[in-house]
């Protein structure tokens, strides 16, 4: 992956997360209201965008820390994909698959604290 990649993938995970906030807040919210599954989908959302701004910073790296940014990127996609899907259909099923997005982001986040740069101490 290049870093042009990696960037235009955060800027798309950035917008998405924008769009997402902005469908949650007035165009679902009384679907939203009406399961009582708001705080899913804020939950989601929070998520989604503090992400998609390390993904945008872990692009900007010489070289990308691949496995920090793939994890994370795994991470964002299962957390707030099975957040969204449950505060939508109020399935509590989805909720079983979030802790692995958990899981994905936990262990980027750790890759990032253990990643060293080639050649580096």
């Amino acid at each position: 992956m290049n870093n042009r990649l990696a960037m235009n993938i955060a800027g798309f995970f950035g917008f998405s997360g924008v769009l997402f906030g902005a469908f949650g807040a007035h165009i679902l919210r009384d679907l939203l209201e009406r399961l009582g599954t708001v705080q899913f989908w804020q939950t989601a959302v929070l998520y989604h965008l503090v992400h998609a701004v390390a993904l945008l910073v872990f692009a900007s790296w010489q070289p990308i820390p691949r496995i920090s940014y793939f994890l994370i990127l795994f991470g964002v996609i299962v957390f707030s994909g099975s957040l969204y899907a449950l505060a939508l259909t109020d399935l509590r099923w989805f909720g079983a698959v979030t802790p692995l997005g958990g899981l994905g982001m936990l262990l980027g986040w750790l890759s990032v604290g253990l990643w060293r740069q080639n050649g580096s101490r």
